[in-house]
């Protein structure tokens, strides 16, 4: 299967070349693209990805850091099972191509939430309860990605594997996701859960 991994950040890049290339005997033909950070950032890098293909993509995954609720510590990997925009602010039913979830092909009972903001404990409890979710991560690009596949391609599948770099409830600021990042340069448990899912 062809698949496209997207690494929004430099960083979460070169950490995921360096696992490519050490891993052995790889179930999928991986290519890898370092997107850029936020929504319009990650929708642009996946569509420029998909024009320059020579054979289309099977599926797609996204790989990185993202923060966690109460219920995750810093270490955990995640693959959520849908997503949604949680900084779109239009009427309920108006635009569902926008405000509904996205399916995502993770096995994690997780709603990842994407905006274009970093996270802080009080944000986080915010998104948490108006969309009465008990268990979720937060990213800045996920959804994106999502809906820039779902125009490319409405039947492959997209799953996202994060580690949980942080947990804003519990009082981590982006100081703690830097220590973290800096110090968890081995994502092969993120292809390694790539592999089982795909």
């Amino acid at each position: 299967m062809r698949v496209l991994i997207v690494a929004p950040t430099g960083r979460e890049y070169k950490y995921m070349r360096s696992t490519l290339d050490a891993f052995a005997s790889p179930k999928h033909d991986y290519t890898l693209i370092c997107s850029g950070i936020g929504k319009a950032g990650a929708a642009a890098g996946v569509a420029t990805a998909v024009a320059k293909a020579v054979e289309p993509f099977e599926a797609v995954a996204v790989i990185g850091f993202a923060a966690g609720s109460l219920d995750f510590k810093q270490g955990d990997v995640v693959a959520p099972s849908r997503a949604v925009y949680h900084d779109c602010d239009v009427p309920e039913g108006f635009i569902p191509e926008l405000t509904d979830p996205y399916q995502l092909a993770g096995d994690d009972d997780v709603t990842v939430f994407t905006g274009d903001s970093f996270i802080n404990g009080r944000s986080a409890t915010d998104i948490m309860q108006r969309f009465d979710c008990k268990s979720a991560i937060f990213d800045m690009e996920i959804m994106a990605v999502a809906i820039a596949v779902r125009d490319y391609a409405a039947t492959i599948p997209m799953v996202a594997v994060k580690y949980i770099s942080d947990v804003p409830q519990s009082g981590h600021t982006e100081q703690s996701y830097d220590e973290f990042a800096d110090s968890h340069a081995d994502f092969t448990p993120l292809l390694n859960r790539i592999e089982q899912l795909l």
